[in-house]
């Protein structure tokens, strides 16, 4: 297997359109910079999305979109909108998504099956809140197995990524082991790449990317600085290396 490690930056409610513009080009710049020749994605907020003209392999991918080429979905956005700016990957199932804003496994696999459809890329999340951790494996296990419910795990453009509710935005990462263990059981339901998110940054995402069974990471607050993005991204690169 490649030692490649997919990176991904979920800027949730951050930036705007023109600080995203800057941060591209500054990404675009620091990746030439360390020889970082992969395929990175960013998920700025829709009223950031744009084409953007870069040297490096830069994906933009929408956070959230409504399964619909058009129509009356107030504060939605469908195909029309992201094909304006060739946008072919999307982001679904975060946690906020579905804790927050309250999203059934129903209309996540809906959402799922129509973006499917459409050759999308999907960066497809799940995890465990808290009180379900607490519960013990077998818990977590049948959690995430209701998180599969629905959903093409054969899908060729698939990426899943396992963010534990209790460590997003937390500060708090799970530990190497409970990576790799809970990385073992979701790679028995669904071979796909799959990535950790939750308080990744700096100072840990080596220790995360070498947990065998994990092949990258969405990151969220720690991405939104470029700079920490792009130290981040030189780690990777370091590792690559040294594999």
């Amino acid at each position: 297997m490649s030692n490649h490690k997919i990176i991904a930056s979920n800027f949730k409610t951050n930036h705007t359109r023109a600080s995203t513009r800057d941060y591209v080009e500054a990404l675009d710049r620091g990746m030439r910079d360390i020889g970082y020749s992969e395929e990175v994605f960013l998920f700025p907020p829709a009223t950031a999305l744009d084409a953007f003209e870069t040297e490096s392999a830069i994906r933009i991918g929408a956070q959230n979109a409504y399964p619909t080429v058009k129509g009356s979905f107030t504060g939605e956005i469908g195909l029309e909108q992201l094909g304006e700016f060739a946008i072919e990957t999307v982001l679904i199932g975060h946690s906020e998504r579905r804790h927050i804003l309250g999203e059934s496994q129903a209309f996540i696999a809906k959402k799922f099956a129509w973006f499917k459809e459409q050759g999308f890329t999907i960066f497809y999340c799940i995890g465990e809140p808290l009180e379900v951790r607490e519960a013990g494996d077998e818990a977590v296990r049948r959690y995430l197995v209701e998180q599969l419910e629905g959903i093409d795990t054969g899908y060729e453009k698939l990426v899943v990524a396992y963010e534990p509710v209790w460590a997003i935005g937390t500060g708090k990462t799970a530990t190497p082991e409970l990576i790799e263990k809970t990385h073992a059981v979701i790679k028995r339901l669904c071979d796909r790449p799959l990535l950790y998110g939750g308080s990744v940054k700096p100072s840990n995402i080596e220790e995360v990317l070498k947990v065998p069974g994990c092949d990258g990471a969405l990151i969220g607050t720690a991405s939104w600085e470029v700079s920490s993005m792009i130290s981040m991204l030189e780690i990777s690169e370091k590792l690559k290396t040294e594999n």
